[in-house]
């Protein structure tokens, strides 16, 4: 079977930044939607027509992968606002209540870079963002999408996407 939108493709991958450090690797199959929100659009591109057994590198520049860093996404906040426990690394999906920085965008998730006694730095970049990637990827299998899983456009049972890789030094599996 070849990969069409939709299908669910089994994929195995190794990610690096492209100095060579690794970044994240999938050595167990894992499935993935095709034509959802599971791969990157350029991934998505390169697969089609593909069949299992077909292996490629790719190398994204960061607009092909999460995007260009944006400095303007990074602002501080009072402390107060947050939870009285927290630490570097920590992510909140939009602004916290009473939020003074103006014209950031409420929909977005916001990770903690840094926390001190009177306020916290947020981080509203995807943790990749402006890294070139280097992914090695193989296709393992290939079958038809349910129609729970084209509904959803994703395969809901294994909670992980490739949008949604970790900070570099996060264990994703």
């Amino acid at each position: 079977m070849h990969i069409h939108d939709p299908c669910v493709v089994t994929l195995i991958w190794r990610l690096e930044d492209a100095h060579g450090q690794l970044i994240d690797e999938l050595p167990e199959p894992l499935d993935f939607f095709y034509g959802g929100e599971d791969l990157l659009a350029k991934v998505e591109e390169v697969l089609l027509g593909q069949h299992p057994g077909f292996t490629t590198t790719l190398h994204l520049e960061p607009e092909h992968a999460f995007g260009d860093y944006d400095a303007n996404l990074v602002f501080f906040e009072e402390r107060h606002l947050f939870p009285e426990i927290m630490e570097t690394g920590m992510q909140f999906e939009g602004l916290p209540k009473g939020s003074i920085t103006p014209n950031m965008p409420t929909d977005m998730l916001y990770t903690i870079t840094e926390v001190y006694d009177s306020y916290v730095v947020l981080d509203g970049n995807h943790p990749l963002a402006g890294i070139a990637l280097v992914l090695q990827l193989e296709v393992k299998d290939v079958r038809e999408a349910t129609a729970e899983e084209i509904e959803q456009r994703s395969v809901g049972d294994t909670g992980f996407s490739m949008i949604s890789l970790a900070p570099p030094g996060t264990t994703l599996h």
